[in-house]
């Protein structure tokens, strides 16, 4: 009779490995081990792989000299010098073999066919800036991704309650809010938000996430900041910098991407100016994510190799205009024009005048992502007078191209 405990009545010990200048050894080169490796490579792990073929992403992963890959199936010995294992070969055999070394070497062994033979279990774990999250629930790993997925979702949204015991951040975070839809907004720049003192935002910024902050943060409406004689982005930069030096940590939150005539560069230079470090958090820009809500795509095969984007806050006729409406009219790609609801009559007379065809395919959308969402079909030559009798308003993204077609039939992808 056997003195070894019966390991199933006990719970594994959880501990994190520090694997990193360390051998470990793969045997396997198929789904199982294109899920673990990423874990082992970010651990800095010397990973050797053992396998006679590979998915296509773990072989790209050898040919980017990852890791090592040794093309042939297990050998006693494999494991000599590993501090841990990972046997996930479609050969029983071969698996209770390498178990079996792993046992005889002391290397801890994880068995993607027999956990209860494995010396080692992978917890489902998870990150959220800095935090690594691990969970076992035993012989339930779909109930361990749950938990990791609820635990990971709770910290970086900020609605788990983990706060720092070191240092808070300071300064200042540009926060591209992304189209409108609350959920399009970035993981980095939802936390960030979650970890702000006073929150300067935009008209047109994701406006559900600011009923989530707790009160004693301060949210300010960019379009109610007093502006004096100044121009209104100088009193946004001064605001920016008054609260940062006052120790508050400060998130501009802005619709789309800061840096997408989001004025995004004027604060990060007044703010550099002034000494106050600077974190910028692209999102997800309208000009791309709008049309894609709507069924459009800016781009598809056979029918637009380019899209440009373009401001149409200013008329053509304006001496203040510093786009090229002649070559803009010229190109066979899609042209995405932000701002544009005011001018859109003006900018299809101009690109007409300078030779697109006024048949051009145009799609007007309207609080795009958002629950009032709406698309409005023209063409050039009539979509000044579709937006009056539609009674179109900003916020609006407008597409001129064939790629307004190729969605029509989707009904958009909500």
């Amino acid at each position: 009779m056997s003195d070894r405990p019966d390991r199933s009545e006990y719970p594994a010990y959880p501990v994190g490995l520090r694997l990193a200048g360390r051998r470990v050894v793969v045997l396997g080169g198929g789904t199982v081990a294109q899920r673990r490796l990423p874990a082992l490579l970010a651990a800095g792990a010397d990973v050797l792989l053992v396998a006679p073929s590979a998915t296509a992403t773990v072989e790209a992963m050898a040919e980017a000299g990852e890791l090592r890959w040794e093309r042939r199936a297990y050998r006693p010995g494999d494991l000599e010098g590993a501090w841990y294992a990972v046997v996930a070969t479609d050969d029983a055999e071969a698996n209770a073999a390498a178990s079996a070394e792993a046992e005889e070497r002391r290397v801890w062994c994880v068995r993607s066919d027999d956990a209860e033979s494995a010396t080692a279990w992978t917890p489902a774990t998870g990150r959220s800036e800095g935090v690594t999250v691990a969970v076992l629930t035993g012989r339930d790993p779909r109930r361990s991704a749950a938990v990791r997925d609820a635990v990971v979702e709770g910290l970086r949204d900020g609605t788990l309650n983990a706060p720092r015991h070191r240092a808070r951040r300071t300064g200042v975070a540009l926060v591209g809010g992304g189209p409108g839809d609350p959920d399009l907004i970035t993981v980095r720049g939802r936390r960030l938000l979650a970890e702000a003192d006073v929150v300067i935002a935009d008209r047109l910024g994701p406006r559900d996430l600011l009923d989530e902050l707790p009160p004693h943060v301060e949210v300010i409406d960019a379009a109610k900041i007093p502006y004096g004689r100044a121009m209104a982005q100088e009193a946004i930069n001064d605001a920016l910098v008054h609260h940062a030096k006052a120790g508050r940590f400060v998130v501009r939150l802005k619709g789309g991407d800061p840096f997408v005539f989001g004025r995004g560069m004027e604060e990060a230079q007044a703010l550099a100016e002034a000494g106050i470090p600077v974190t910028v958090v692209p999102g997800i820009s309208s000009s791309v994510s709008v049309p894609g809500a709507a069924g459009i795509p800016v781009t598809h095969r056979g029918v637009a190799h380019e899209f440009t984007v373009v401001s149409g806050h200013v008329a053509p006729d304006d001496p203040r205009s510093l786009v090229d409406w002649a070559a803009l009219a010229r190109l066979r790609g899609t042209l995405v024009l932000l701002m544009a609801v005011e001018k859109a009559g003006a900018i299809a007379a101009a690109l007409v005048e300078h030779g697109r065809d006024p048949h051009t395919p145009v799609a007007v959308v309207q609080e795009g992502t958002m629950a009032g969402q709406r698309r409005v079909d023209a063409t050039l030559a009539t979509v000044a007078e579709r937006i009056r009798a539609e009674g179109v308003r900003p916020p609006a993204v407008i597409v001129v191209g064939d790629v307004v077609e190729v969605g029509r039939d989707t009904g958009g992808l909500r």
